[in-house]
């Protein structure tokens, strides 16, 4: 019987803890060990910004500085991060390889494990909200991405207990999807092992759709019922959303003016509603249409990679030690987004906004819609690669929702709540 399993992402368990120092320690080894240690031509020009840019460089040497110094003076059996030489190695490393599998929540965002520890400090964060970094960044991601889409990638969709066609793998695929076997719960092309069920690239599995019935859309003729656009475990509802507010400070608030990047629109959800849900990389990365309407805009915005909230960093009582997963109300308005407005054909809906929000390793928010297109509640109207993600649904103050959240309350220990289910009914 599938149970549900809640995401608890503020919490770095011991067992991750263990996983993270063992995955570190043998990257670390394996990029110390590399004969040819030439960095990648992205790597390199990474290298090359830090070390001729005197402000960049200095940030990248105090966020190592700057690591708390009980992580600093960890036992020496405890691998380290210990400069930007030693990163770039990594990060080097890593592009040239596909995610193996691990039961833990960094098995996708390998760079943002890499960081962990430097992007939590004062530096790091100011490090990682440079757009200079940033470009560098997305060229290095963009080459991984190409990597990952290609069919190389396909070595880590093997049986073994780090591929990700092992018994354990498939079995915790099928539960994350309230399933108890995979090749049921999702489309394969074939059900060959030794032709990695038909995936393409680790991407291709990445991105694996379900079967014809596994998720039905829920009420698909009631226009007043508005389906859950993503496989995703709700964090926040938020009510009477300011137009503009100080989205860095602790409560974390939602500023529609950073999230939306100035768009004109923002102003119309102005005292409206937000709804706001978590995937992880064991999810459904697939976006779909929470309502029957025509997509009247759409677009990408650039943003940061791997900043976290300052108070969520080593400035916190608590800090998030699982990488920028507390930091998620902050990312809406600083991580990379792809934006779309829906003109819902029920008018007590109305305009509303779906917004996908990449974080770290999610460089890539792929559109599959194309403005003045009418879609049926539970169409595709895009998708995430990579990592873990979180999304948006923003809805105008004249639309009166109740929310249906299967009984759950919103926050960080939630579980998915199945794509095309009901997540709110227009009053």
């Amino acid at each position: 019987m599938a149970v549900d399993i809640p995401y608890n992402v503020d919490k770095w368990r011991p067992s991750d803890q263990k996983a993270y120092n063992a995955w570190l320690r043998k990257v670390l080894e394996e990029a110390k060990s590399e004969e040819n240690q030439k960095l990648l031509p992205p790597v390199q020009a990474l290298k090359e910004l830090i070390e001729n840019d005197h402000y960049i460089w200095n940030l990248a040497q105090m966020m190592f500085d700057e690591i708390p110094k009980r992580l600093v003076d960890a036992p020496a059996d405890l691998p380290q991060v210990r400069d930007y030489h030693q990163m770039l190695l990594m990060i080097n490393r890593v592009i040239q390889r596909a995610p193996e599998y691990n039961e833990t929540s960094f098995v996708g965002t390998p760079m943002a494990a890499i960081f962990n520890y430097p992007m939590g400090t004062r530096a790091g964060y100011a490090f990682f909200m440079n757009d200079k970094v940033n470009a560098k960044l997305r060229d290095i991601l963009n080459y991984w991405g190409r990597y990952l889409k290609s069919e190389a990638s396909t070595y880590v969709l093997n049986t073994s207990s780090q591929g990700w066609l092992g018994e354990e793998a498939l079995k915790r695929m099928a539960e994350k999807a309230y399933g108890d076997d995979f090749q049921k719960v999702f489309k394969c092309a074939s059900s060959d092992f030794d032709k990695h069920l038909g995936f393409k690239s680790w991407d291709d599995y990445f991105t694996r759709e379900f079967n014809p019935g596994v998720r039905p859309v829920e009420n698909p003729d009631d226009p007043d019922s508005i389906a859950c656009s993503c496989e995703s475990a709700p964090l926040k509802i938020a009510h009477n959303v300011p137009l503009q507010a100080k989205f860095w400070i602790k409560s974390q608030p939602y500023s529609l003016l950073d999230l939306l990047q100035n768009d004109p629109w923002a102003a119309k959800f102005a005292g409206g509603t937000l709804y706001q849900a978590f995937l992880s990389v064991f999810s459904y990365h697939r976006w779909n249409s929470p309502v029957d309407g025509t997509i009247v805009k759409a677009y990408n915005l650039p943003g940061a990679y791997y900043a976290e909230d300052l108070y969520k960093g080593y400035d916190s009582v608590t800090p998030d030690d699982s990488q920028a997963t507390a930091s998620q109300e902050f990312l809406t308005s600083t991580s990379t987004r792809a934006v779309i407005f829906i003109k819902a054909d029920n008018p007590k809906i109305g305009l509303m906004c779906f917004v996908a929000v990449g974080m770290s390793e999610v460089s890539s928010d792929e559109i599959t819609v194309k403005v003045g297109q009418h879609v049926k509640k539970g169409d595709q109207l895009g998708m995430f690669h990579y990592g873990g993600s979180t999304h948006v649904m923003l809805f105008r103050p004249e639309t009166q929702l109740e929310f249906n959240l299967h009984g759950q309350e919103p926050g960080l220990g939630s579980s998915d709540i199945k794509v095309r289910s009901e997540i709110a009914r227009v009053k």
